[in-house]
């Protein structure tokens, strides 16, 4: 996942990846969208673009939502090429309800852990992270503060983990 402050340019950590794994790419300069796009097809990754559904559209790519509203989101959904992955944050109940009525492919349920990305956000903790879950009724995915040690404590039910410092190191 990039982050316009702590990985404003994900090239080098995207190129680290292993083929099949995801790119959400968040707080980009939309003219830099373009170069990643090439890079997570040459490489076999499936690229999410967030909170912009119009541009998901024309990189074909798949859309990631925040809890914010997002600019394009009908659009994104009417015209969603097969494949195309929608994920959404989860930070509670309401994004559970949110992820069922848009039938979203993923939950990014954030954060399991402290976080620099958000210094002021209460971690849900293994626990807490596992509730959402198992509520989710769909793959979910750990995010926040997970690094090569946290990691580890991720519940195995996780379909998978974000980071974002972790992938810059």
């Amino acid at each position: 996942m990039s982050d316009p402050l702590r990985l404003p340019d994900p090239m080098a950590a995207v190129a680290r990846l292993p083929r099949g794994a995801a790119v959400v790419a968040r707080g980009m300069p939309p003219l830099a969208l373009p170069a990643l796009a090439r890079l997570c097809r040459q490489r076999g990754l499936r690229l999410l673009v967030a909170g912009d559904g119009r541009a998901a559209l024309r990189l074909g790519a798949g859309l990631h939502l925040p809890e914010r509203p997002t600019p394009g989101l009908l659009a994104f959904l009417r015209s969603r090429r097969p494949g195309a992955l929608l994920s959404l944050a989860v930070h509670g109940r309401r994004g559970l309800f949110r992820g069922r009525a848009l039938r979203a492919d993923a939950a990014l349920i954030s954060p399991i852990f402290a976080t620099q990305s958000h210094p002021g956000a209460r971690p849900l903790g293994p626990h807490g992270w596992a509730w959402l879950a198992r509520h989710a009724n769909r793959p979910a995915v750990a995010l926040g503060g997970v690094d090569e040690r946290s990691q580890r404590r991720v519940p195995a039910q996780a379909a998978g983990v974000a980071a974002v410092g972790w992938l810059g190191s």
